[in-house]
């Protein structure tokens, strides 16, 4: 079954690496993969948003308008891609950024607090890493084994002292949603 993932956030909040790790990480699964990144007028500060689909057969079109799984960082990512979510799907939300919560009742939301849980592991640049964690382990897209061997093989040189930082980030988002994983 393809899947379709949006991240949103403020430039600087990992957006981008997060995406590029989910299609790196599908990819070594052996699964047909695209990302699209795309950036606001500004880097760091400015809004980006990228999209990640995923499949186990080729791929037809790239372009994503309605994802299954919206990832937003931030409350200007909620405003503008709740909207637009599949209906069936689910909006994962920082809850440390965002206090609203969805009115829609087509959707799953999953509220995780990924600012306070990454700033506890001791970066907030690790937010990406607590939702992504999050994430997979309601929606086991990948395996999270998987994403840790990802993590090894693509984080940038100059990230590689926070390499067990990423691993307990992911891991205490998961830890976070383990009660709703599916059994």
């Amino acid at each position: 079954m393809q899947v379709e993932f949006l991240f949103s956030g403020f430039g600087g909040q990992g957006v981008m690496f997060v995406g590029q790790l989910l299609a790196y990480t599908a990819m070594e699964e052996g699964k047909e993969v695209t990302w699209i990144p795309s950036y606001g007028p500004e880097m760091r500060g400015g809004t980006a948003h990228c999209t990640v689909v995923i499949s186990p057969n080729p791929i037809g079109s790239p372009v994503v308008t309605h994802p299954k799984i919206a990832v937003v960082f931030n409350r200007p990512s909620f405003d503008k891609y709740e909207p637009i979510i599949a209906e069936g799907g689910v909006l994962a939300l920082n809850s440390s950024l965002i206090p609203q919560r969805t009115k829609r009742t087509d959707i799953t939301e999953l509220a995780v607090p990924a600012s306070d849980i990454a700033d506890e592991v001791g970066s907030l640049k690790l937010l990406n890493m607590v939702m992504l964690g999050a994430v997979l382990t309601v929606y086991p897209v990948v395996f999270l084994d998987s994403v840790q061997n990802a993590l090894r093989n693509h984080l940038p040189a100059h990230r590689r002292d926070m390499l067990s930082m990423n691993f307990e980030a992911l891991e205490k988002g998961a830890a976070y949603v383990g009660h709703l994983a599916p059994t």
